[in-house]
């Protein structure tokens, strides 16, 4: 692959990691669609190891994304259904507000849930911080992926 390519997969990349941090763009699925077409593009074993390296970074980040943070916001008493509320609020917030609609509208539709659920603005509260720090703990395990398979792939750019 030229030099050319390979900037093309990394700025892929890049824009892939903003997109875990912003929420906007699929960032992780991005980033192995960049390396698997750098793969493919510059073929032989090196390549395609350092495609499945990245692969595995990848996934497993997202299957403990979503099984950690999910099971600490369940022992914390945060409900399913104020989870999917601020998700909704949040898509809604996102088109109303740009930005960070998509957070004051999670942020929203958890506390609204929680205080009808509730009926007390203090455990309201605490339920949608502990959604908070879930999101943002999901955030960073997925981020710490993409950075494994972004390390793994810049690494391979120079062996393959």
């Amino acid at each position: 692959m030229s030099v050319w390519g390979e900037v093309v997969v990394g700025l892929v990349i890049l824009v892939g990691l903003v997109g875990i941090i912003v929420p906007i763009l699929p960032g992780a699925i991005l980033i192995f669609g960049a390396i698997g077409v750098w793969a493919f593009l510059t073929g032989g074993a090196t390549a395609w190891s350092i495609f499945a390296v990245s692969a595995v970074f990848l996934v497993v980040s997202a299957i403990v994304k979503y099984t950690w943070p999910g099971r600490k916001m369940k022992d914390a008493g945060v409900s399913n259904r104020a989870l999917f509320l601020g998700a909704v609020l949040g898509i809604v917030g996102f088109f109303v507000i740009p930005f960070v609609g998509l957070i004051v509208g999670f942020v929203l539709g958890v506390y609204l849930s929680e205080l009808q659920r509730l009926g007390d603005n203090r455990p309201a509260w605490q339920s949608t911080k502990h959604a908070l720090k879930g999101v943002g703990l999901s955030m960073l395990i997925e981020l710490l992926g993409a950075l494994l398979a972004t390390a793994t792939w810049f690494l391979g750019a120079f062996i393959a």
